[in-house]
């Protein structure tokens, strides 16, 4: 009792903070790499707790060394969330990217585009931008401000044009950005047989929260990633059921919200 005597608005805001901040960091990683680390750090700390207790002091020395070491440590092994989240709580935006309208003129123009890629085999690697600014990204490409079209998409990612390489970047109803280069992702649990264009596109989507649309050149198979997931063989229904799901009713909940 003399505890909650004792407790003051403050401890209560400050208990509350750290739990908010620890819920949101289990969320942010969720489903991630980072979470099956995270596991395997609990286990290494209930290592150390055990070890110490037994007296195994040689295992005890060595956990001790790693936990002094642990800031870095975190640093390296979460570096890709860790750059999420600060580029969320930094680039957040409070305005919708563009109207409902052009909104879904905009998705039709690039569903009709990866289809018409997809039909020719010709790669391709479609950006569109969200809540994370991208414009690191769109700073080491050609840029660009045209109004989205199939004509232009096509004419950029035909291979006759020199900047056809790279990924394109939509903002709002706006092409930015081509021969945009991506960072590559690192997961293992790609498979072997992806290649560049596909772990380019979920190496972004890792790091942000773009829409990564990915027409393969070989096969002429179109794939999405989205959070750090790729999701493979995606039909023309498929795709526009997706983008619309991802940009229009989204945002109609945050309005109704």
């Amino acid at each position: 009792m003399d505890i909650l005597y004792q407790l003051r608005w403050q401890d209560i805001l400050d208990i509350l903070l750290v739990a908010v901040i620890l819920y949101w960091l289990l969320l942010l990683i969720k489903g991630t790499k980072a979470a099956q680390i995270l596991i395997g750090l609990v286990v290494l700390f209930f290592a150390f707790l055990f070890s110490g207790y037994i007296g195994l002091y040689t295992m005890d020395w060595l956990i001790q060394s790693f936990w002094a070491q642990i800031v870095l440590v975190l640093v390296i092994l979460f570096q890709p969330e860790i750059r999420r989240a600060l580029a969320q709580m930094g680039e957040a935006r409070f305005l919708p990217s563009f109207a409902s309208a052009e909104e879904l003129k905009s998705l039709e123009e690039i569903v009709r585009a990866t289809i018409a890629l997809s039909n020719r085999k010709i790669g391709g690697l479609i950006v569109i931008e969200r809540e994370t600014s991208l414009r690191d990204f769109i700073e080491i490409g050609t840029p660009l401000d045209a109004k989205v079209s199939h004509e232009l998409l096509l004419s950029i990612f035909h291979p006759t044009s020199p900047i056809h390489d790279g990924a394109v970047i939509i903002r709002g109803n706006r092409v930015v950005a081509a021969g945009c280069f991506l960072p590559l992702s690192l997961s293992a649990e790609l498979s072997k047989a992806v290649g560049t264009r596909h772990r380019a596109g979920v190496g972004l989507s890792e790091e942000t929260d773009a829409v990564v649309i990915i027409i393969s050149e070989e096969t002429g198979s179109i794939a999405t990633a989205v959070g750090g997931t790729l999701e493979k063989n995606v039909d023309m229904g498929s795709l526009r059921d997706f983008l619309t799901e991802m940009f229009t009713s989204s945002k109609k909940r945050k309005h109704e919200k």
